[in-house]
């Protein structure tokens, strides 16, 4: 390989000289002479051209090499030059340190992908516009697959709000929102973190709800069981004393109402004794198909009620069969319940699945539920039936959020309701 700068200086001395003698032959009517000189110094001018395209392919071959982020080429002179040589070992080692670099940086990138992908906080990256830029799987598994921040997150955003409600999901999430502006290249985004504090909030007021039944059901049962065995102990002395005595039956038949009552008393608080008595899930693989047959042996004879679920569902769904047994039986009567005056009744039982989670529905076509109602359906105590005792749905949603579900209900007064629940899968 010829030095480039010895090629150089080479074909400019020819130049030089074939003009010369250009002029010369032509000064003295050397025509010949004259073109033969034209002809060479275009065969030089041509060599020149040549040498120059080698140096700029090489120069356009590593550009291209760096535009398709292919760095591990490396720079090789058209000619030996020393000069040349020692460029292209420095452009070499440029590309070698560049390519070190956004390796680093790639490992960095997908250390902290993964490092955020496996928290449970939902993060994500919008523009101020609220497109999305960038989420992880938590973000992803709350919003989905969405382009756009969701109204209610974005309206927090703006107004500084710390806690946003999403009300876009079949169940509706209490979201803590926390959010930073930051700057990239000139431009302006939100680093976004939501968590879910819906099931937290739940569970902390079901809490507090057992812990108060547990003191009232202690402090009334201590008070009325002695209550109790002085009434009987009264009423057989008054049996025995006074068996003709018109006061006496008086007393026997008012200590007869009060151990009647007071026993009523201890088994209205014994129920109430059951939400705190709710034992931890037993999980176990079951087929929802037969879940539902077994669930429709039940009610053989409501015909107006029906159970959905579709060919492709999970073989399997995993939760404790006695207890959720229990939820569904609760819904279907209340729903049946609900039915009792209506023409054409209906009352559906549907489910659904995906890879994420489980998602069933009671639905029914009944007198529905008054929007202040809704609000308190789930509260222990609570309830609109004569005679009821307001534990049912308290424990419905007790026995979903041990097994890590949510529950929710939307009605219209004389259109009906519908019970929402959902599962991890």
């Amino acid at each position: 390989m010829k030095s480039y700068a010895s090629s150089l200086v080479l074909h400019i001395l020819s130049l030089v000289l074939l003009a010369a003698s250009g002029v010369y032959a032509a000064m003295h009517g050397l025509w010949f002479c004259t073109a033969a000189s034209a002809g060479v110094i275009a065969g030089i001018g041509i060599s020149l051209y040549r040498m120059q395209t080698r140096q700029v392919q090489t120069m356009k071959r590593i550009v291209d090499c760096m535009k398709n982020n292919d760095l591990s080429q490396l720079a090789c002179p058209a000619f030996s030059d020393r000069n040349m040589q020692m460029l292209a070992e420095d452009l070499s080692a440029a590309l070698k340190t560049i390519r070190t670099h956004l390796n680093e940086e790639e490992t960095k990138h997908q250390y902290y992908e993964s490092l955020l992908n496996r928290v449970d906080t939902a993060v994500l990256v919008c523009c101020e516009n609220g497109r999305m830029e960038w989420m992880n799987k938590a973000a992803q598994k709350l919003l989905g697959n969405c382009n756009i921040l969701p109204e209610e997150i974005s309206g927090a955003l703006k107004n500084q709000q710390a806690v946003a409600r999403l009300q876009s999901r079949p169940i509706p999430a209490e979201l803590a929102v926390t959010a930073t502006q930051i700057q990239l290249k000139g431009k302006t985004f939100w680093l976004v973190s939501l968590k879910n504090i819906h099931t937290a909030l739940e569970q902390t007021e079901m809490e507090a709800w057992q812990k108060l039944i547990r003191v009232l059901t202690h402090e009334i049962m201590n008070s009325i069981t002695p209550i109790i065995s002085l009434a009987d102990t009264l009423s057989e002395r008054s049996m025995t004393d006074s068996a003709d005595n018109f006061t006496g039956r008086q007393m026997q038949q008012g200590l007869q109402v009060i151990r009647r009552r007071s026993k009523s008393l201890l088994e209205f608080v014994e129920n109430y004794r059951k939400l705190t008595r709710i034992a931890p899930p037993a999980k176990t693989d079951i087929d929802v198909h037969d879940f539902f047959n077994g669930l429709q042996q039940l009610f053989a004879g409501k015909p107006f009620l029906s159970f959905k679920s579709p060919d492709n569902l999970p073989r399997r769904w995993k939760a404790d069969r006695g207890q959720m047994e229990q939820v569904f039986i609760n819904l279907i009567k209340n729903a049946l319940e609900a039915c009792e005056h209506t023409a054409d009744a209906s009352v559906c039982i549907s489910v659904s699945a995906t890879g994420k989670e489980w998602n069933f529905q009671v639905t029914d076509n009944g007198e529905g539920i008054l929007p202040e109602v809704t609000e308190r359906i789930f509260v222990p105590f609570f309830t609109t039936k004569s005679g009821g005792s307001g534990i049912g749905l308290a424990i419905c949603k007790q026995i979903v959020l041990l097994h890590g579900g949510q529950i929710s209900v939307e009605s219209q007064p004389n259109k009906g309701s519908r019970f929402i629940l959902s599962f991890p899968a």
